[in-house]
């Protein structure tokens, strides 16, 4: 019943990738723009099978199924099969185009077509050029991500250790999306034919055995890619726990003050930019280890093809993997690696602090570096709104912010002068780190983000 429940949403990423991508991107009207992209992407197919049809491209059915003739069927029609990568590509033409037409003014009685109504109108030719052409180019795109994913499998433990490093290692840029979700949404982290229909990416075909758990005796090698999550349970801990044993006596409550709350987030949820913000602007050093002992210990598992479900927290591990046969998964060999993990973390970790003196939290020098005990914590939520002008104070004012966003995470700010930028400030209103990106300031508040966006929307609004 798990998998059926979830079954539907897998079956549709396409357009939920297009709402949800052009929903982020849009400036203004992002309700509208979400409507209008329900209506582009239910377009496309229809102009998609009319075009197949009227040029007799309509593959025929092999053994009653679609499965291996480029062509599925999504919502009763009949198309190319692009996967999630229409709804990318619908998604970023939708928001791209609403940011440009959206605040036109048309006269007279076109005014009625103003607005988000305008995005509908420029994207309908749009839709209709995409239909057509991706029925000739997307073929040549098909082989392209083919052979990709031919190097990946072919790769073997270099590609999942690379694989590792580099989701791990871009954290900090943003760009670590690009790593992992191709694997775990697309073709390029592997296929399965399951009932006649093409299963794409580890996370839908790890659901399909879900459904199907005696599709295989075990796992399918795709999910050589989804081990990122032991590092969240278990190497952060024991990084964390070397933190606290090095912590100098007097500061040692309020180290744990900090690292506490992160690590049990980390665990739990998976959300691991609390706890990893807290090292990683004091020692890139640390940050290269961390990357590198996360692809090693993928790496491992994919030696001892151990395939569980493990991309994230222990609550989505057990979730997913109890239900499974062990013999299918293989999770306590998981268990196993990970335990090994903290005490591999938990070593090297307090070695390099003391050995280089680094200074992680509790064993800062300048008695002025404030880490917040909790009832200091407790003053500042009891005030939010003093927090709030904090946080416009240190993104250089009203006058300076272009546009507030925000994703799991990270508050995603525009401004005109990053000068103006006070990462102190920020830092003081309880971010666990900044990072810049040309003209964009990305704040990491941890799963509080949401919170924090209501507030600075409204302060702006208000002010």
């Amino acid at each position: 019943m798990l998998g059926d429940t979830f079954w539907p949403l897998f079956g549709n990423l396409g357009l939920l990738f297009c709402v949800g991508i052009s929903y982020g991107l849009a400036k203004d009207k992002k309700t509208e723009v979400a409507l209008v992209s329900v209506m582009c992407f239910i377009m496309f197919l229809g102009a998609n099978h009319s075009w197949l049809e009227h040029t007799h491209g309509l593959a025929e059915k092999i053994n009653g199924e679609y499965y291996g003739t480029g062509q599925t069927q999504l919502l009763g029609f009949v198309v190319v099969d692009m996967g999630v990568f229409l709804g990318i590509i619908l998604g970023c033409t939708i928001a791209w185009v609403h940011n440009k037409v959206s605040a036109i003014e048309l006269p007279g009685a076109l005014s009625m077509y103003g607005g988000a109504k305008l995005t509908l109108v420029v994207m309908t030719p749009v839709v209709i050029f995409y239909a057509i052409a991706f029925t000739w180019i997307w073929p040549f795109m098909t082989h392209g991500i083919s052979a990709l994913t031919g190097f990946m499998k072919n790769a073997g433990v270099a590609g999942v250790f690379v694989y590792g490093f580099f989701e791990k290692f871009l954290i900090p840029t943003g760009l670590h999306h690009f790593v992992w979700s191709p694997f775990q949404l697309t073709q390029i982290g592997g296929t399965l034919n399951v009932d006649g229909q093409v299963v794409s990416g580890t996370q839908a075909i790890f659901l399909a055995y879900m459904r199907h758990p005696d599709l295989t005796p075990v796992m399918n090698d795709a999910l050589r890619f989804s081990q990122q999550g032991m590092t969240t349970i278990f190497g952060l801990a024991g990084a964390s726990l070397a933190f606290y044993h090095t912590a100098k006596p007097e500061k040692k409550a309020m180290a744990k003050a900090i690292l506490l709350p992160a690590i049990i987030t980390s665990m739990l949820t998976g959300i691991t930019e609390p706890i990893e913000f807290t090292f990683l602007f004091v020692s890139p050093l640390l940050w290269v280890i961390h990357a590198t002992l996360t692809a090693a210990s993928q790496a491992i598992c994919d030696i001892f093809t151990v395939r569980p479900w493990g991309a994230s927290g222990l609550i989505e591990f057990l979730i997913y993997n109890l239900p499974l046969p062990v013999s299918l998964t293989r999770w306590p060999g998981y268990v196993l690696i990970g335990i090994g993990q903290f005490a591999v973390y938990y070593v090297i970790f307090r070695t390099l602090v003391v050995k280089l003196n680094l200074k992680t939290p509790g064993r800062e020098d300048d008695e002025n570096v404030k880490l917040y005990s909790k009832a200091e914590y407790r003053q500042k939520v009891a005030q939010p709104q003093s927090v709030t002008d904090d946080i416009i104070r240190g993104l250089g004012g009203k006058e300076n912010i272009l546009s507030v966003d925000n994703c799991f995470t990270r508050l995603r700010v525009a401004v005109r002068d990053m000068a103006r930028v006070d990462d102190t400030q920020l830092k003081n209103t309880g971010a666990n780190g900044v990072v810049r990106n040309r003209n964009e300031v990305q704040v990491i508040y941890g799963v509080k983000v949401g919170q924090v966006r209501s507030r600075v929307d409204n302060w702006l609004a208000e002010n």
